[in-house]
């Protein structure tokens, strides 16, 4: 028998082999019954995260984008020849029902753009994207509601376009701005040619400038951001220095540093088709918000995105009135200081342009603030449809330290100048139908809309008849404006927030008064009248004024002869009034107060509605305050829709 000796090597492969098949089954046995192909249980967040991570949200590609890459043997390639990759895919694409590719190459050239800056890719996406959406049949997107890249290519489209579009040479990483401009753009595939219409820059009498995407604003301070879905890049435009010939009615009173909610769209011709040529046409379109809504793209009406909220929170940012507020109370006219002079020198100023149909919705702020301070009503009744499409929001700034009287007088003037600008033949009824909303001080001018005082506030001042009076006739006009109130014909409601009727509690303290009126600069057109008026007449009463002429502080006095002849006549019986009252602590209300003005002042038996909420007296801004004038907003249009 030959016996048989294996050699060196052979023993060291037999070995190997051996210890080969121990460690397998020694990590088959820790594996227990682990399989090459399984699960791992996740929790639902991380599912969910797996099921719909996109490039948008988590700066890779979505899984069904990857199952494209996949099937074609391109994962790895994608991540080191991107542009091959997305060139041999553009190659292989259908003219029909192709939609797996066309997003995947609408997603994947936005990564790929994001990754280099490359301004053809942004667009290439933007032009996929419109591909999948619009198909030359005009059968629409083929891709189902329910399919979750539906929503995500307009996405993908309205944040391509608006890179595609960005200035290249904008070196300000906190904001992008885009160039809404005719001309031909460079695709990896061949060229977008876009038109333009100049004439789409007009807006409210201005031409629109530097558009800024608000999808890359971060917005603070607001308790919501409104956002509204659809097809479009959403921009915030400034409008220029200086109004255009193209005047409108009322350009005068848009508010300074305005920054207008704007909707870009590329509308591309027979893009699907013209993909293989490489040579896309369009027309670039802009849209304002309070104008329109939707647009009709292959006879489907769509919604054009919006994003409000954003461009406010821009026009706020940084707005030098917030630090203005108290020192203009002190010295005065700071506030006219801070807007253009080309604009309305009366102090109401306008949210948008003037829009026929729509309510005025007036809202007058209180002492050493501003209308600034009304941001978050007017952000959440902005984002409310029902609000929106019914009302138009003003705001009047005044200087809050002027005599009550005075400050009123000034408002009703403001608000009857506004309406013969916008409808000087009366043929627009929403004017007619004013509600005018004030917060502490505020709500007195606001009551002094609505009140019939005959003579009683000039005899506080005079024992003369005021026909007696000579005076010069704009003197006159100044005195009639400020000392007589009749109601307002167009104001048919009006809404006291923690307003002072019967007088704010710090004014009660004659040392504060006092160091008010040595700190506080009136206006010298009053001063100057009342002068003229007590030196025709002789008059005590007006000389003693002339001494120590009154400020806010002092009308807010609860001992004021003045305010106490305000709280005795009551809003106008025709004219719905409303108080919305805060109180602070836990106590019965009758006895509580907001800090400033005790809920006795600021109850009036006329109103129709109360609501009292536990805050301080900065209550305008509370939820519960807005919520309450939304309602009473809501049955003010409801009940004339009815009419």
């Amino acid at each position: 028998m030959t016996k048989i000796i294996a050699s060196p090597l052979k023993k060291h492969r037999l070995a190997d082999c051996l210890n080969f098949f121990l460690i397998g089954l020694f990590a088959l046995l820790i594996e227990g019954c682990a399989t090459p192909v399984g699960i791992d249980p996740v929790n639902i967040q991380t599912g969910y995260q797996l099921n719909t991570q996109n490039v948008l949200s988590a700066g890779q590609a979505s899984e069904p984008t990857k199952r494209v890459l996949r099937r074609n043997g391109l994962m790895d390639r994608f991540e080191n020849e991107p542009e091959k990759v997305l060139a041999e895919l553009h190659a292989e694409l259908q003219p029909t029902a192709d939609e797996d590719k066309l997003f995947a190459l609408a997603e994947l050239s936005l990564l790929h753009a994001q990754n280099t800056d490359d301004h053809a890719y942004f667009l290439a996406s933007a032009v996929y994207a419109w591909s999948l959406l619009f198909p030359d049949d005009g059968h629409g997107v083929q891709l189902k509601a329910s399919d979750p890249r539906y929503r995500l290519t307009y996405d993908l489209y309205n944040h391509a376009l608006a890179q595609g579009l960005a200035d290249p040479d904008d070196s300000d990483e906190d904001e992008v701005e885009v160039l809404l401009k005719p001309g031909t753009y460079q695709l990896p595939f061949g060229t977008l040619n876009l038109s333009f219409d100049d004439s789409e820059l007009s807006w409210g009498g201005y031409q629109l400038e530097h558009f800024i995407s608000t999808a890359f604003l971060n917005v603070r301070g607001f308790r919501n951001r409104y956002r509204m879905p659809g097809i479009g890049s959403t921009l915030a435009a400034s409008i220029s220095s200086g109004p255009s010939s193209n005047k409108v009615i009322g350009w005068q009173r848009l508010g300074p540093r305005t920054k207008v909610p704007v909707t870009a769209i590329a509308r591309l011709e027979h893009a699907r088709s013209s993909l293989a040529g490489g040579q896309i046409k369009g027309h670039l379109e802009l849209y304002t918000n309070d104008q329109v809504t939707s647009v009709k793209i292959d006879d489907q009406l769509l919604p054009l995105e919006f994003d409000p909220t954003a461009a406010y929170a821009y026009q706020l940012d940084n707005n030098p009135i917030y630090s203005l507020e108290l020192l203009n109370f002190i010295k005065g006219g700071l506030f006219s200081g801070a807007i253009p002079k080309d604009r309305a020198n009366d102090g109401l100023i306008t949210l948008y342009p003037y829009r026929k149909g729509k309510i005025p919705l007036v809202l007058v702020h209180g002492t050493a603030s501003s209308p600034l301070r009304w941001a978050e009503m007017i952000n959440e009744l902005e984002g409310d449809q029902r609000i929106r499409e019914n009302y138009q929001i003003w705001v009047f700034i005044y200087d809050s330290a002027n005599p009550i009287a005075y400050s009123a007088g000034v408002l009703r003037s403001a608000l009857e100048n506004a309406l013969n600008e916008f409808d000087p033949d009366h043929k627009d009824s929403a004017l007619q139908q004013m509600v005018v909303i004030g917060h502490s001080q505020g709500g007195l001018l606001t009551k002094m809309t609505a009140i019939d005082t005959g003579n009683r506030l000039w005899e506080l001042v005079s024992d003369k008849p005021f026909d007696q009076i000579k005076v010069s006739p704009d003197v006159e006009a100044m005195l009639k404006r400020s000392l007589f109130f009749k109601p307002l014909p167009f104001v048919k409601r009006v809404v006291f927030i923690s307003t002072p009727h019967h007088g704010a509690m710090a004014a009660a303290s004659a040392w504060v008064t006092g160091l008010v009126a040595k700190l506080v600069t009136l206006p010298q057109n009053m001063l100057r009248g009342f002068a003229q008026a007590a030196a025709s007449s002789g008059d005590e009463k007006l000389l003693s004024k002339l001494r120590r002429p009154p400020t806010a502080a002092d009308n807010m006095n609860p001992n004021n002869p003045g305010l106490k002849t305000l709280a005795s006549i009551p809003v106008a019986s025709h004219i719905p009034a409303h108080s919305i009252i805060a109180v602070g602590g836990d106590g019965p209300k009758e006895e509580g107060d907001d800090g400033v003005v005790a809920y006795q002042s600021a109850h009036i038996d006329e109103a129709i509605s109360e609501k009292v909420v536990n805050w301080n007296h900065s209550c305008q801004g509370q939820p519960e305050v807005i919520e309450e004038v939304r309602r009473i907003l809501l049955e003010h249009s409801g009940a004339l829709s009815t009419q």
